[in-house]
């Protein structure tokens, strides 16, 4: 079984290690970030061997819980298959997900 893993390295900063795929995400997953727990969240995605749809949508999920709870959320180190994905749905032309290039 492939294998995902969110840590959490101190308050409000995280890093997401594995695949983020459809074969890994659980609702575990999903409530893995605490957006309620900072003003501030960052996650960093550099340890991340492959994503697909389903990681990009866990990931605007993440962005529309940050949203209700005022938390800023940022992503550093974004691998380039998830640029490409996001480009593909045409999402970093969007203010839910933007790619600073």
């Amino acid at each position: 079984m492939p294998n995902l893993e969110i840590t959490n390295v101190s308050k409000g900063n995280y890093y997401i290690k594995g695949d983020l795929t459809f074969r890994t995400i659980t609702l575990k997953t999903l409530k893995a970030i605490e957006v309620k727990a900072a003003s501030t969240i960052n996650i960093d995605l550099q340890q991340i061997n492959k994503i697909d749809s389903a990681g990009l949508a866990l990931l605007i999920e993440w962005i529309g819980f940050a949203r209700i709870h005022h938390t800023e959320l940022q992503f550093d180190n974004i691998p380039t298959q998830l640029t490409a994905l996001a480009k593909l749905s045409y999402l970093s032309e969007t203010d839910l997900f933007t790619i600073k290039e």
